[in-house]
């Protein structure tokens, strides 16, 4: 009986699921699999193995025609006692769950762009430079999918994303040498924090563009949240500050090209997401991306550092 593998949650868990995927292809020639796609098929699309296996939820008749002879399987990284033992990534959990090999190397995710997509990045990246006047073009993504936007404050209960003070205090810092693209899914109002230079917030941008505007920049400066994914899948640089969330479990600490910034690492509690509910534990890290002056310094000179200098060894 061939298999059914469910991927569910946003396109992070997505991208993270593609090397075990791919794995998967390569060490089971016999298995006719798909992929369904809860959350959207966009880091499959090219994938010379994945591509044709990948499907919608929604897709026509999916259950008569492709289901009902499969075995279904539905794997959850966050539910892999490495994982929530803080033991390997999450891509190695998804690894775990469909392999069954327990904790290796993987390759990277390889995201297939098309030339439409890299085309428009270029055009944007273009447009950016010749407003700010900036040569180096740094994406900042601050904000987690978790953060919601009431009334123009930024909140995050999960305590993933960066504080809207230390953002607009970043975009300052950071705007004054760097085009800055901000990569939100809902707009910041500049004006009402006086910034007075042009600072790139597009809206409505397609999460396979916002892959080819990362590929293109000279540096990622993230939260934990896909851009990171990315930046890691294209090899970029990126300096990554995490909070309530566990380096080894979300991001790439190993990686000589990022920076991870562990804040909080003395406080957190894991949270165990997709296991059970625990607002508790919600509460008590819901301030853990606070960041004093001596934390913003410390992203402002990461930053400089990897567009000075390139990649060096990982600061802890």
């Amino acid at each position: 009986m061939h298999s059914a593998f469910f991927i569910n949650g946003g396109a992070g868990r997505t991208l993270s699921s593609v090397s075990a995927l791919d794995t998967y292809a390569k060490e089971n020639t016999k298995d006719d699999f798909i992929i369904v796609c809860e959350g959207g098929t966009d880091f499959y699309k090219g994938h010379p193995l994945l591509h044709a296996r990948a499907y919608d939820v929604w897709h026509k008749n999916l259950f008569q025609d492709l289901l009902l002879t499969r075995k279904i399987l539905s794997p959850e990284p966050y539910r892999v006692w490495e994982y929530y033992n803080q033991k390997c990534s999450i891509g190695q959990a998804y690894d775990i769950e469909i392999n069954n090999k327990g904790i290796r190397k993987l390759e990277l995710p390889q995201i297939f762009l098309n030339k439409e997509e890299l085309i428009f990045a270029r055009q944007m990246i273009k447009e950016v430079k010749e407003k700010t006047g900036k040569e180096k073009v740094i994406v900042f993504q601050p904000f987690g999918r978790m953060s919601k936007n009431q009334d123009d404050n930024f909140i995050d209960i999960s305590g993933r994303s960066f504080e809207i003070d230390n953002t607009i205090s970043l975009i300052r810092q950071l705007g004054k040498t760097y085009a800055m693209i901000i990569m939100t899914e809902s707009p910041i109002d500049f004006s009402k924090y006086q910034i007075n230079f042009p600072v790139a917030n597009p809206q409505g941008v397609h999460v396979r563009v916002w892959a080819s505007v990362i590929k293109q920049c000279d540096h990622f400066l993230g939260c934990d949240s896909l851009g990171q994914h990315i930046a890691h899948a294209f090899e970029k640089t990126a300096t990554v500050v995490l909070g309530s969330t566990y380096p080894i479990n979300v991001s790439y600490p190993d990686n000589p090209k990022f920076h991870c910034i562990n804040m909080n690492a003395e406080k957190r509690i894991y949270s165990p997401l997709r296991i059970t509910i625990d607002e508790t534990v919600d509460r008590a890290n819901e301030n853990a991306m606070n960041m004093d002056k001596e934390i913003e310094t410390k992203i402002v000179q990461s930053v400089n550092s990897f567009i000075k200098h390139g990649y060096k060894k990982n600061k802890k």
